[in-house]
């Protein structure tokens, strides 16, 4: 299966994701959903400060040029969000998967297919 038809399979056809976006450990984008414009700069910088969230806790962060609040951090999971948008993020042994939703998609709902392709990879190496 290609990167792309994780994000396009996987995550999109959930309905509970608006944009997606899986990248190495570099910050290079493997795939994303199609018009999402964040920046490898923008992941590099989740991946700089992925062990040390009180960064995020003062400053926020940006996807696609849109600033978020930290919300919290987990083993592997990030949360941000800003009104009624939110990002929730994975880490695995080699990847990084972003997923922004809105409204009517609430949290649980994102993070439970974020998380399940995480832990898919995860058990595959990825």
């Amino acid at each position: 299966m290609s990167w792309q038809s994780y994000i396009d399979d996987q995550l999109m056809n959930t309905g509970f994701v608006k944009n997606s976006v899986i990248a190495g450990h570099d910050g290079n984008i493997w795939a994303s959903s199609a018009g999402f414009q964040v920046t490898v700069e923008e992941l590099k910088n989740i991946l700089k400060h992925y062990e040390t969230p009180d960064t995020f806790a003062m400053n926020g962060a940006k996807f696609a040029d849109t600033k978020y609040m930290f919300l919290s951090k987990n083993d592997r999971v990030l949360r941000f969000k800003k009104g009624t948008c939110g990002v929730h993020i994975i880490k695995t042994v080699q990847a990084l998967i972003l997923c922004i939703y809105e409204e009517p998609t609430v949290p649980e709902q994102c993070a439970s297919v974020t998380e399940k392709l995480g832990e898919y990879l995860i058990s595959v190496g990825y």
